[in-house]
């Protein structure tokens, strides 16, 4: 992020996620109010009441800029998000705050469904954030509780604490500095490795059902022995390689499913992905 507004932009982007996806009929508003200002009778209500330095991140170097590296930024400001999630709905006359009470499992079930804010529903301004936004639910305690709302003379109304994790708002241009001048050669430039190690570069295709044959393919293979494994379990053990590329087969009985599949190569070079075994 880069703009000093995020902090509202993020609240603008959670009241999205929540009207997108709550599906209540009739349907509810959602406001971004403080508990003693007035909104509609039957909506979801955020109050952004607590705002904290991350702890984690406080403490980052300065970074290079990504279109210029001869240029450093002070590391960003790193934010966590506290809100208050609140329902409103009229009280029926035998059901009491039933109908609130379902109001707030719906946006809570959103919330759960979606602990990164999906890009959709991001403003613009947003679009080309470093840091995924999450949204967590956190716990609070009754006295703080209890102190949000006395702070504004309201009575208390049953409500969920969620975190918002991380808001990065970066500093300005004119704090940022020119690189110090690196030592770009060391030694005899013409010193070179005795051999070119053999390197692992792709598995074709990355998905296939049970028994199928895939491709890997690498540089520098020929010479040496391949060794590979499924999710601990061996698959080819010691095959000599005559080029730069080799079959593997996909044991007939694996089910569907993402399998850690360990390439290796003389045990020089190793390579671990992730391959799916389709139906």
């Amino acid at each position: 992020m880069s703009v000093s507004t995020a902090i509202g932009l993020v609240s603008e982007s959670l009241r999205n996620l929540l009207l997108g996806e709550m599906t209540l009929n009739p349907e509810v508003d959602v406001t971004i109010l403080s508990p003693h200002e007035k909104g509609v009778d039957r909506r979801v209500n955020l109050y952004l009441y607590k705002v904290l330095e991350s702890p984690l991140l406080k403490n980052m170097d300065w970074q290079a800029r990504a279109d210029n590296p001869g240029r450093l930024v002070p590391p960003p400001l790193s934010l966590h998000l506290h809100y208050l999630l609140t329902p409103y709905a009229h009280n029926d006359p035998q059901t009491g705050n039933a109908a609130t009470h379902e109001i707030l499992g719906e946006a809570m079930r959103v919330l759960y469904e979606n602990p990164v804010i999906p890009a959709d529903y991001l403003v613009e301004e947003l679009a080309g954030a470093r840091e995924q936004i999450k949204v967590m639910q956190s716990t609070i305690e009754l006295e703080e509780m209890s102190t949000v709302w006395s702070t504004f003379s309201q009575p208390y109304r049953l409500s969920v604490a969620y975190e918002v994790a991380v808001v990065q708002l970066d500093m300005q241009s004119a704090s940022e500095r020119t690189m110090a001048k690196r030592v770009r050669q060391v030694g005899v430039p013409g010193v070179s490795a005795p051999f070119l190690p053999p390197t692992v570069e792709a598995i074709t295709p990355m998905a296939a059902p049970a028994g199928a044959s895939v491709i890997v393919t690498g540089k520098n293979l020929a010479g040496w022995k391949a060794y590979v494994s499924l999710m601990r379990r061996p698959v080819l053990a010691g095959q000599n390689l005559t080029a730069d590329s080799f079959s593997v087969t996909i044991p007939a009985d694996l089910a569907p499913g993402f399998y850690e599949m360990r390439v290796d190569i003389s045990h020089l070079t190793r390579q671990t992905l992730f391959f799916e075994v389709t139906a």
